[in-house]
């Protein structure tokens, strides 16, 4: 079994290129079992970056995650957003601190905007550095945003301390390729790939499923592959399941020799224009 891949953050701290994503979780009380259990096998498997919200379920994923941090907080990196509703000066704080409460911790690893709202970037700026001074976050980061706003963002005061840009990318989704990827790469910071396999629909492409078995692999451990070979970037898919999290890992032993790369822009051409 290979290792997992790392992405370094600008302060130097390194993270698994696999995480675990947890967007629908939390939301049938019936299901919460299962997902901490999956949560826990992941985190001893090595995928030990785990990605939540606020918003999602409405703050019972963060209690998901909880459960499963409980006796290995201290190695496990923890990102979760804010609402953009929540991003104020005031606001950004006491949502912080639920977060920490439903999450059972005392400190929030990566905290992210979870897109731009009505409150402006340099007001979020200052609730955020406030959060860091005083150890409720150890940094900050923003999520869909596109190379205007991450332009506007490093010329508020603070802006050019974003640690992460959390986006949508995955084979049939390229856009960031012409615009947000090399700019992070610029800025420096990773980017967080989020719906790795476009919901699901992505596993169903005939194509991939062929070029997954030629490859001798799977077609989500195939998609995750692709995904952190391209430098600087972390994939989060969702893991409520044992044989999701062992999927996941598995992309980790897969290598994406040239020639499957070129299959794989066959079948999911790279953009040739930026898009949104």
């Amino acid at each position: 079994m290979a290792g997992i891949p790392t992405v370094a953050f600008p302060d130097g701290t390194r993270v698994p290129a696999l995480g675990l994503g947890t967007w629908k979780m939390g939301e049938r009380s019936g299901s919460r079992r299962a997902e901490v259990e999956a949560l826990v096998h992941g985190f001893e498997l090595g995928l030990t970056l785990v990605d939540t919200a606020e918003m999602y379920a409405d703050g019972g994923a963060e209690e998901v995650v909880g459960r499963a941090l409980a006796g290995r907080r201290d190695r496990i990196f923890v990102v979760s957003k804010v609402y953009p509703y929540n991003a104020g000066r005031r606001a950004a704080i006491a949502a912080c601190e639920r977060s920490l409460a439903r999450l059972g911790i005392d400190r929030i690893d990566l905290y992210l905007l979870h897109w731009r709202g009505q409150v402006p970037l340099a007001e979020t700026v200052e609730a955020f550095e406030r959060l860091r001074r005083d150890g409720k976050i150890a940094r900050w980061g923003v999520s869909n945003l596109d190379v205007d706003d991450l332009d506007e963002l490093a010329a508020v005061p603070g802006g050019r301390a974003c640690a992460a840009d959390q986006v949508l990318y995955h084979l049939a989704e390229r856009g960031i390729e012409r615009g947000v990827l090399p700019h992070c790469r610029a800025w420096p910071m990773p980017v967080i790939a989020y719906s790795p396999f476009d919901e699901g629909r992505l596993l169903d492409h005939p194509e991939l499923a062929r070029i997954a078995k030629a490859a001798g692999t799977g077609a989500a451990s195939l998609a995750l592959a692709w995904l952190i070979a391209h430098d600087g970037v972390i994939a989060i898919p969702k893991a409520a399941r044992r044989a999701h999290v062992d999927a996941i890992r598995a992309a980790a032993d897969v290598v994406i020799t040239p020639e499957i790369a070129a299959a794989l822009d066959r079948a999911f051409p790279p953009p040739r224009r930026r898009t949104p």
